[in-house]
């Protein structure tokens, strides 16, 4: 499933959280773009412009014109929501620099517990539980708080192929992860790309090794 499918989205964009705080600081800004209404195409070279032009880091947002951050969106995709991203990128500017000194490391650094790095990264303008969930799931074993449940898409797919035994559904996933030689990251990511795959269609699929999704995105 994760070799057809995929695994972490930050992986896919050339971020290495492991890395250290200039590439959760990438992800941050990607995973902004990700979690609004719009299409993981769209978000990505929306990141991809806003990389080129030395956008690394959301604290360095507020310094860019409206006008201009407002090119980039438009030429990454954003025509219809353009304004409103850009607002919402210069708040979160903003906000990151008044409260964390313009660098979201500090948030993962004061906020070590799940529920209160949580509760910090919901009361940010735009961000919501998909951007959050998106945000902390593949920074699990980065941040001491990045331990959010399971995505409930991410169980949804493991159930409709089967993956799931007894005991905790978060236990499940990791063993699984580990008896595949996987990160439990890709193997979380790779679920909710499936349950996106299936749409609304989940239940009229065979679902196990002959899910119509797998099948599919192999041959095509």
């Amino acid at each position: 499933m994760v070799a057809v499918l995929g695994g972490r989205y930050s992986a896919e964009l050339g971020i290495d959280l492991d890395a250290g705080e200039a590439e959760v600081e990438r992800w941050f800004v990607a995973a902004t773009l990700f979690g609004a209404r719009i299409s993981a195409r769209v978000a990505e070279r929306t990141f991809g412009v806003l990389g080129a032009a030395g956008l690394a880091r959301i604290g360095q947002m507020r310094h860019v014109p409206t006008g201009d951050l407002i090119a980039m969106l438009d030429a990454g995709g954003y025509a219809r929501y353009d304004f409103r991203t850009a607002t919402r990128l210069l708040e979160l500017s903003e906000i990151i620099s008044e409260r964390y000194d313009g660098q979201v490391a500090v948030i993962g650094r004061r906020f070590a517990a799940y529920p209160a790095l949580r509760a910090a990264l919901d009361a940010l303008p735009g961000w919501g539980p998909v951007t959050i969930g998106l945000f902390l799931r593949e920074l699990r074993g980065v941040w001491p708080g990045a331990d959010p449940p399971p995505d409930e898409r991410a169980l949804a797919a493991a159930r409709h192929l089967g993956l799931l035994a007894g005991g905790s559904d978060a236990a499940c996933l990791a063993g699984l992860a580990a008896a595949c030689g996987l990160d439990v990251r890709d193997l979380e990511a790779g679920l909710v790309r499936l349950d996106l795959a299936h749409g609304r269609a989940m239940a009229d699929c065979p679902g196990g090794q002959a899910c119509a999704a797998l099948r599919r995105s192999a041959a095509g």
